[in-house]
């Protein structure tokens, strides 16, 4: 018996150890995904260097690293720009656009996907070709028909504007996941008393949490760095908003780069926040919502 067990060590000390070969293809993906990360993060990296640098270092080395870091952009665009009063319209802007997608969309999609009634498939085809249309097409006659109306310079406008662009999107997620919960429910909640109404908010709407995570952190990351509807609508100094009071720093033949840059790190900021806490809820909402 103790010859054996000599015999299986001297084997498993000469038998080579066979370590687990890494796949090409892994290799390559993996370095492609670099490149990526790489073109996107540099130029980001750049700008926070960049605001860091007084302007003369930024025009004479605007690659490398700043020689002394200094907070004098920051303060200087925080005062320039009128940070606060841009960010609060910003927000204001945002927040009411996506509260106003949110509710009338997923109630949209759940009348189109629960009711039975013949234009619903109609409509829910024609929101998905509205989604193809690029804003650019309608830009200039919907600008031309606001101002005839008299409509500019007034921020409800453009939470108008982008609830007509943003709803067909909410629309179209809503409604898959909506389909993907059991019919069983309104049933249930129809034989205990509920209208459609009731149904809706207190059973329907509760689980769609995932999906509309998902449609307010994709909508907030458009709205909120979005620069040519405000560009188009807004004409006064105190309704601008953030995207549009970083053009203070740029004057008819000369750009202030040091503040600028300062000015969109801590625009960019706020909502870079909210999408590190909510991104996990990102990839769930759309697997549970489109994919289903």
């Amino acid at each position: 018996m103790s010859t054996d067990v000599q015999t299986a060590r001297v084997a498993a000390e000469v038998t080579p150890v066979r370590r687990p070969r890494v796949p090409r293809r892994g290799i390559g993906r993996t370095a492609g995904m670099l490149v990526v990360l790489l073109a996107y993060i540099v130029p980001v990296l750049l700008v926070v260097s960049n605001s860091l640098k007084p302007e003369s270092d930024i025009l004479s080395d605007p690659l490398g690293p700043p020689p002394s870091v200094t907070l004098h952009n920051y303060v200087d665009a925080y005062q320039r720009m009128n940070f606060l009063g841009s960010f609060v319209n910003t927000l204001v802007i945002t927040v009411s656009s996506v509260v106003v997608i949110c509710l009338f969309g997923s109630m949209t999609a759940y009348f189109l996907t629960r009711v039975r009634w013949a234009p619903n498939q109609f409509v829910f085809y024609l929101m998905i070709v509205s989604m193809m249309v690029p804003f650019q097409v309608l830009m200039i006659p919907m600008i031309k028909i606001l101002g005839d109306l008299g409509l500019l310079n007034q921020n409800w406008i453009i939470v108008y504007v982008y609830f007509a662009s943003g709803v067909p999107m909410a629309v179209f997620l809503y409604a898959g996941f909506i389909r993907s919960i059991p019919r069983e429910l309104d049933e249930a909640a129809t034989l205990d008393g509920c209208n459609r109404v009731r149904t809706f908010f207190y059973v329907i709407f509760p689980l769609l949490r995932p999906i509309t995570i998902t449609i307010v952190v994709l909508d907030v990351l458009m709205f909120w760095s979005d620069f040519l509807m405000p560009f188009l609508v807004l004409r006064r100094p105190e309704q601008r908003t953030l995207t549009l009071s970083t053009m203070a720093f740029v004057q008819s033949h000369t750009t202030e780069y040091g503040p600028m840059m300062a000015a969109l790190i801590m625009s960019v900021i706020p909502v870079f926040l909210a999408y590190l806490f909510l991104q996990r809820h990102v990839i769930d909402g759309m697997v549970k919502g489109a994919v289903k």
